[in-house]
């Protein structure tokens, strides 16, 4: 059983910075080849899910969202096998739960790796607060 761990979320100022972290059990070696896809999404107050960034584990290709590119770096470290999500020049906008989402199966074109539909693992969230 896949379960995934956030961490990292806190309060900072317009500007900071803050490294999330997700952390991913019951994904082994073996099964990683199969885990294909891992990302972060983030939800605000009154507002719909949206995709952040997107990694395929396999290969290390990534994706990001247009309003978090330049800012954003999504990475892994397989031998934790921890997903990272570094974000930096942070603005009040980017105040949300952020989600850490895990697919065995590969979502296709990267137009879908950004989809909360195409993930069925996901974390609890962990809060990030941004003020100006």
């Amino acid at each position: 059983q896949v379960q995934l761990v956030e961490s990292g979320g806190g309060s900072v100022q317009a500007g900071g910075s803050l490294t999330l972290s997700c952390a991913a059990s019951g994904i082994t070696k073996s099964t990683y080849k199969v885990a294909w896809f891992m990302a972060w999404f983030r939800q605000a107050p009154g507002k719909e899910r949206e995709g952040v960034a997107a990694i395929n584990t396999f290969v290390a290709r990534t994706d990001y969202s247009d309003f978090v590119k330049g800012r954003f770096t999504i990475s892994q470290d397989n031998a934790k096998n921890t997903l990272y999500l570094r974000m930096s020049s942070l603005t009040p906008e980017d105040t949300a739960m952020y989600y850490c989402a895990a697919t065995h199966s590969n979502p296709g074109a990267s137009e879908y790796w950004l989809r909360d539909y195409s993930y069925n693992y996901w974390g609890q969230g962990t809060q990030v607060t941004v003020s100006s």
